[in-house]
């Protein structure tokens, strides 16, 4: 069993049933690690800033600490997730928070863009619950059990 208490992930998609299915996959998928207690939400690129940023409804920092993961769809209203990921990569006290992109896109020019941009991966959403529960569980067992991520090396010492 990997020690997953203390990683949280947010995620920005605007869809509910996409929320909600991915809540649902974490929680099949790592049941032991309860993965998915550890999962924030924003709705749009724009929230995603706020909460990063820790701004207006954010500003709290013990109600909206630091994700040790993002996980980021491309298509949102008000702010997309390629100009959130521009936005993220450009601030040096955010640069280093990994951002897993995770959409229906297959387009390879977003592939491309989106690994110029500086995503650590770039994950087609699965279309049945059986393989989102499988994707969902590798990406939770490498980035949060197995991959050192800085804001976890930093808490330890």
């Amino acid at each position: 069993m990997i020690n997953l208490k203390h990683c949280l992930i947010l995620m920005a998609d605007d869809d509910p049933d996409d929320r909600l299915l991915v809540k649902d996959a974490l929680n099949e998928c790592e049941a032991e690690a309860r993965v998915a207690d550890q999962l924030r939400f924003v709705d749009d690129g724009e929230q995603l800033m706020d909460y990063l940023l820790r701004r207006g409804e954010f500003s709290d920092h013990a109600r909206s600490p630091r994700p040790d993961l993002i996980l980021l769809d491309l298509n949102m209203p008000r702010k997309d997730g390629r100009e959130a990921l521009r936005e993220i990569r450009a601030d040096p006290g955010l640069r280093c928070v990994p951002v897993v992109v995770f959409t229906t896109s297959r387009a390879e020019s977003d592939i491309k863009l989106i690994y110029d941009l500086g995503a650590n991966s770039f994950v087609t959403k699965p279309v049945s619950f059986d393989s989102l529960v499988k994707t969902l569980s590798i990406l939770a067992r490498y980035w949060l059990g197995i991959v050192e991520l800085p804001s976890l090396a930093a808490n330890r010492t």
